[in-house]
């Protein structure tokens, strides 16, 4: 029989269990009626009562040391999203528990301040949206990234950020004030410019119009911006790679960079049931073309492979993405964020230094 509709709204179409659970439930689906499927879950807080917030990173494969995730879970719902086995540590699922159960982390400022104001820390530039989007819908509530922005701003510490949210602009006074002193960059992740293909893909996420016209915005208010390919899924929107370059390019963005996908662990298998209930009939030749960038698997872990893959498809869509760089202008490397003006808290009631201004 053929499963149930997915929930709308919703990227994940089911919510297998995590790959650490003892005991896995597979399910058996009646003939019902189409329409009759469950309705979308509702999306529920927790509070994540973490006792550090800075991520430190050992990976070759990404360009920042230091990384702040104000949220557990991600409610944008991206079908292909590599962080989803996150929720496994928490006894939840990388399903739909994923963009249902989100983790708040309400004094994420407070242990930012914090951490900033050890004596061994050394300033360097902070990333938002390494993990789960920063800007996700329950941010419009929250404003913990809001307030996390309040504490680099006052302390002087640059910062970059990766969303796929237009809800990035409503702290443009903070991310502008930042990026005119060299210390603020942002980048838009553009998966398509196929509304109805996001709409399936990433539910929850920013239209790509809007995407676009987000990036415009900030580049005309004199924020470095890039725009990012990613992930390219071979034989779904891999095509629009040059498209989506070309858009963001018109739109003022000055670096660029793309991602094939990445399936590790349960990622595999919901990306898997969300083509077979999406794309059933480019299924196959998507996730064979995959694993030929991937060694016959689904997944190569490997640094140096993971974020680009191997073998003639891998090659290809690298030089490809190359010349339309080099066509379009973009900058080969990211804008080097300014640590020169880093100040660093002080404890309440210290008296200010000699020659400290405000």
């Amino acid at each position: 029989m053929p499963g149930p509709e997915p929930p709308k709204g919703r990227g994940a179409t089911a919510n297998p269990e995590g790959r650490f659970e003892p005991r896995r439930v597979e399910a058996v689906w009646d003939d019902r009626e189409p329409g009759s499927g469950d309705p979308s879950p509702a999306t529920q807080l927790f509070v994540d009562s973490a006792r550090h917030i800075l991520t430190r990173n050992d990976s070759p494969d990404v360009p920042f040391d230091v990384s702040v995730n104000p949220y557990r879970g991600c409610e944008h719902g991206c079908a292909y999203c590599f962080a989803r086995p996150t929720h496994a540590f928490l006894n939840l699922s990388p399903g739909l528990d994923f963009e249902t159960k989100i983790f708040t982390k309400p004094h994420a400022a407070t242990l930012l301040r914090r951490e900033l104001s050890k004596p061994g820390y050394v300033c360097q530039p902070i990333a938002l949206g390494t993990n789960t989007d920063p800007y996700q819908p329950v941010e419009r509530r929250e404003r913990i990234t809001r307030r996390l922005l309040e504490v680099l701003v006052e302390h002087r510490n640059p910062f970059s950020i990766v969303t796929k949210s237009a809800l990035v602009l409503r702290d443009l006074d903070l991310i502008a004030e930042q990026a005119a002193a060299g210390r603020a960059s942002v980048f838009l992740s553009v998966t398509t410019l196929d509304a109805g293909l996001a709409g399936r893909l990433e539910p929850r996420a920013a239209a790509p119009h809007r995407r676009i016209a987000t990036l415009r915005a900030l580049s005309e208010a004199g924020v470095p911006c890039g725009v990012l390919a990613s992930p390219m899924i071979p034989a779904l929107n891999d095509h629009e790679l040059e498209s989506i370059l070309e858009a963001g390019a018109g739109a003022g963005a000055c670096y660029a960079g793309y991602i094939l996908v990445r399936l590790p662990h349960e990622v595999k298998e919901v990306f898997s049931d969300w083509l077979a209930q999406h794309e059933p009939g480019r299924a196959a030749k998507i996730l064979g073309r995959i694993r030929d960038t991937r060694g016959g698997k689904l997944n190569d872990p490997r640094f140096g492979a993971r974020m680009r893959g191997d073998g003639p498809y891998a090659e290809m869509l690298a030089r490809r993405f190359e010349v339309a760089r080099r066509r379009l202008g973009f900058q080969t490397h990211r804008p080097q964020l300014d640590v020169s003006a880093f100040r660093a808290p002080q404890p309440p009631g210290a008296p200010r230094g000699l020659f400290e201004t405000s």
